[in-house]
């Protein structure tokens, strides 16, 4: 089995997944509970993918200047910053100890 083949088997499982979900009642999902979990999975997938992203280099485990720059964001996102501000200032902070190093 090649890369390929696992990307189209990946890709025909996800769509299958996506479709099931349209199978679910809407009834089911108003309910307090499951709508609760679903707004936390999406929090907690996006947290997931966030600190792969600033802390992980292929492998291994690396701080850098994506650390200080997701602390600023996150710093400046709680202060209900416009979020081009946001990302400009992240992109500063980061470029800036780049520069410095």
């Amino acid at each position: 089995m090649t890369a390929w083949h696992v990307v189209l088997l990946a890709s025909i499982v996800c769509f299958g997944l996506k479709a099931l979900g349209y199978l679910v009642p809407a009834r089911l999902m108003e309910r307090p509970t499951p709508a609760r979990m679903v707004d936390l999975l999406t929090v907690a997938l996006l947290a997931a993918l966030i600190s792969l992203q600033t802390f992980a280099r292929g492998q291994e485990l690396v701080l850098d200047a994506r650390l200080p720059a997701v602390l600023v964001a996150a710093a400046l996102f709680a202060l209900r910053v416009p979020f081009i501000v946001v990302v400009i200032a992240a992109a500063l902070v980061a470029a800036g100890i780049r520069a410095l190093t």
